[in-house]
């Protein structure tokens, strides 16, 4: 009995030690970020940081892919990492993929920075005033040239200066708060300067390479990382990674956000409204025109807008309108048409790939505008060549009998009613005569 008894408790103790096991194993959140960087991210990162802190992860790493985004985006991304009470590990992944522009600042920011084979970082360059680069002046050579050098500059070489220096600064204070390379921090700054993976590693632009999140983890373990509340050293040994997939709200935020999706919710609201107002009671134009408008309006107060773009679309779907009310032969419609396009190219204030809309998709909805009122331009002039079919003047060129024989004056009849009637020639009796024209209530007839 007694051994009996021994056999089942070590039976018991063996089936517990895969469970003790995957208890004591350690999960760290990962967050995906790809494409551009902008209000969806941000809330994404935020609110993942908020939930990792909340389950007591011991680190977060996010694993980013982007070609850059907006400015103020960023900056929030990275004041919730500088705030994180949890190491933020940044991992540059898959194979293939960039930390561009604004990547190369949130790069920066994190506790630990890795990349993995193939990926590159750089590039930081702002954008956002349409510079491609801010050139330095000449250094001086003689008065001359001292001279020329103090002469006023132009308020947009300022500005592109100014936004220069503005990244510059903040790049290389997270570099000095990090301990990485302020060299390159500031060269990819003024100059777009890039680097690759191994390049990277060997200046201390990051601390090391990770070809999956296994090594990732595995590096990073005991090594110390700066945090608010002090040093902390990273005991990732034997962890795994679990993926924070972004929920219904994210997804949401990120598909309306996307430009060209808010231009078309805006332009269906506009269009939605001008059909419901040109058919009451059809109730779904309006139903759909009303949930979209609220929607891209929603999407705008997210995004860098120009409102002056915004002006001109919402005239131009204004002038479209009043064209179908009242038809000008196409001088309202092409001002909308116009006013459309116009709009359209000044909608986002930003000249970051990221944040225009496709102008191959502008082209496409000015050419259909043009060619609807063009149609309907072409139904105008030919219902003016159009008889009249309707009212008094449908007598025109129709046939009636004389009632009486006159010379002069008389009456006929058409269509079951007596008229007045005049001719020039005598009319008989029962006579048939063709209306030429109608003065008032008389009818100018000439006999068949």
């Amino acid at each position: 009995m007694t051994m009996f008894r021994r056999a089942w408790g070590l039976a018991c103790a063996l089936a517990l030690v895969p469970v003790l096991v995957l208890a004591s194993t350690t999960t760290v959140p990962l967050l995906d970020v790809k494409g551009g960087i902008g209000p969806a991210t941000r809330e994404y990162v935020k609110h993942g940081l908020a939930r990792a802190q909340a389950e007591g992860a011991p680190a977060i790493v996010l694993r980013i892919d982007t070609p850059g985004g907006l400015d103020a985006a960023t900056r929030d991304i990275n004041q919730a990492i500088l705030a994180s009470p949890i190491p933020v590990l940044c991992w540059v992944a898959p194979e293939g993929a960039r930390a561009a522009s604004a990547g190369t600042y949130i790069l920066y920011a994190c506790h630990v920075a890795a990349m993995a084979p193939a990926t590159s970082v750089g590039a930081a360059t702002p954008v956002s005033l349409g510079a491609p680069g801010v050139q330095e002046p000449p250094p001086a050579r003689d008065d001359g040239d001292a001279r020329k050098q103090d002469e006023p500059r132009s308020p947009v070489d300022t500005m592109e200066r100014k936004a220069t220096n503005d990244a510059v600064a903040y790049l290389r204070a997270l570099a000095e708060l990090r301990g990485r390379n302020v060299a390159f921090a500031e060269a990819a700054v003024r100059d777009a300067q890039t680097m690759s993976a191994s390049e990277a590693a060997s200046k201390h632009v990051i601390d090391f390479i990770a070809h999956d999140a296994d090594a990732l983890l595995r590096q990073a373990d005991g090594r110390v990382v700066r945090m608010r509340t002090g040093d902390t050293t990273l005991h990732l040994a034997g962890a795994t990674t679990q993926a924070y997939v972004p929920d219904w709200r994210t997804r949401l935020l990120a598909a309306i956000t996307e430009p060209t999706i808010a231009y078309l919710l805006l332009l269906v609201g506009l269009y939605g409204l001008m059909f419901e107002g040109f058919n009451p009671g059809v109730l779904f134009p309006g139903v759909i025109g009303g949930i979209c408008l609220l929607l891209a309006l929603y999407a705008l107060q997210l995004l860098p807008v120009n409102y002056v773009g915004l002006a001109l679309i919402v005239l131009g779907v204004g002038l479209m309108a009043a064209e179908f009310a009242m038809p000008s032969f196409g001088s309202l419609g092409i001002g909308g048409v116009v006013a459309l396009v116009a709009g359209s190219l000044l909608l986002f204030d930003a000249d970051t790939p990221e944040l225009a809309v496709s102008r191959q998709l502008i082209v496409g909805i000015a050419v259909a505008s043009a060619a609807a009122f063009m149609g309907l331009v072409w139904l105008a002039a030919r219902a003016r060549r159009r008889p009249v079919v309707t009212g008094i003047q449908e007598l025109v060129g129709q046939v009636a009998v004389a009632l009486a024989d006159f010379d002069g004056r008389g009456q006929v009849r058409i269509r079951g009613e007596v008229w007045q009637a005049t001719s020039t020639a005598p009319v008989r009796r029962g006579q048939s005569v063709r209306v030429l024209a109608l003065d008032g209530l008389v009818l100018d007839v000439a006999p068949l």
